[in-house]
C-alpha cells in the first residue's frame, strides 16, 4: 500500500488496511476524542437552534444582511455625510424598521453608513435622501417612500433562508 498522512500529527506511515487513518494508538485515541468533540458541537449547536425564537431568527438574518451591505459599500463614503473615516460603519436604513419592516431587508433601502450619522443624527434623513436620489434615482426613492408596500411578517424558514443567502453573497463579495 502507498504511504498516508496522519490525520492528526500529519506523518507518513504505511497503513495496514485501507481503513486506517492514523499512525499509532495514540493517534488514533486523540483522533476519537476529535470526532467526539466535533459530534458533541455540531448537537449542540443544533439544540441551541431548536431554542431560538423567531425574534432571535430575524436578529441573525439583520446581522448577516448587515454585514452584506457593508461589505458591499466597503469603498463608498456614508450615505449621509459623504465621509470616509476610521470608525464605526452601519448598514443604515433609509426607511427605518419601526416604519417600514417590510423594508428591512431591501436592499435599496439600505446602504452604508458612518456611527455618527446613523445614531446621533437619527440617520441624517435630508442628507441621506439627496445622496440616495444620486444613488438609486428619484424613481426608486419614490417607490421607497410609498405607503403601500405588501406587509411582511418573517417566519423562521424565511430567516434561514436570508441568512444563507447573504453568506453566499458575503463570500463573494470577501
Amino acid at each position: 500500500m502507498r504511504l498516508k498522512k496522519c490525520k492528526i500529527c500529519r506523518a507518513e506511515f504505511s497503513p495496514r488496511n485501507s481503513l486506517q487513518k492514523c499512525c499509532s494508538p495514540a493517534c488514533a485515541l486523540e483522533l476519537v476524542k476529535e470526532q467526539k468533540a466535533k459530534a458533541e458541537r455540531k448537537e449542540l449547536k443544533a439544540r441551541k437552534a431548536k431554542l431560538k425564537s423567531r425574534r432571535d431568527w430575524v436578529k441573525d438574518a439583520q446581522d448577516v444582511f448587515n454585514k452584506f451591505i457593508r461589505l458591499r459599500d466597503k469603498d463608498l463614503p456614508c450615505i449621509s455625510c459623504g465621509r470616509y473615516h476610521q470608525g464605526q460603519w452601519h448598514a443604515g436604513h433609509y426607511r427605518s424598521v419601526g416604519a417600514a419592516p417590510e423594508l428591512r431587508f431591501c436592499e435599496l433601502n439600505v446602504h452604508k453608513q458612518c456611527q455618527p450619522c446613523n445614531n446621533h443624527k437619527s440617520g441624517n434623513v435630508i442628507e441621506y435622501r439627496i445622496n440616495l436620489i444620486k444613488k438609486i434615482g428619484a424613481d426608486k426613492v419614490e417607490w421607497l417612500e410609498r405607503q403601500d408596500h405588501e406587509a411582511k411578517k418573517y417566519s423562521v424558514e424565511d430567516c434561514k433562508e436570508i441568512i444563507q443567502f447573504y453568506k453566499a453573497k458575503c463570500k463573494e463579495l470577501a
